[in-house]
Order: structure tokens, then sequence, then C-alpha cells
């Protein structure tokens, strides 16, 4: 029995599922911060005696997300 090779349609159907797929992927993905706020996240100093935590406007839009 011969080796059959799959059909040009077939392959151009699959390779266009996945340039979709891919797209969607990108479509998908969150939006990046600033660089300007990703530097003034790292700049801040963790106090002495630990802890640490801070309500900065990411934890309070959550907060927001999770009132009834």
């Amino acid at each position: 029995m011969p080796d059959r090779q799959p059909s040009s349609s077939r392959r151009k159907f699959f390779a266009g599922a996945a340039t979709v797929g891919a797209a969607a992927a990108v479509a998908t993905l969150p939006r990046m911060a600033p660089a300007d706020a990703v530097v003034a996240e790292v700049a801040r100093v963790a106090p002495e005696k630990g802890g640490g935590y801070y309500v900065s406007d990411h934890v309070k839009q959550y907060y927001k997300t999770t009132q009834l």
C-alpha cells in the first residue's frame, strides 16, 4: 500500500486553524502595565520588621470585584 500524502486543502485547513488559534491567544493576553508603573512597584522597600503588605490600586480593584 503506497504512503498517501495529505491533500493540500487539508494542510491549508490545519495551517489556517493554527493561525486563527494563535491570533485568538494573542488577543486574549492581558495588557502590560507601562514601564513607569512597574518601576514604581519595584522601588518600594519592605519594612524592617516584616510585613510589607499595602493596599495598592491593584488590590483596591480586586476588593471592588469581590463586593456583592
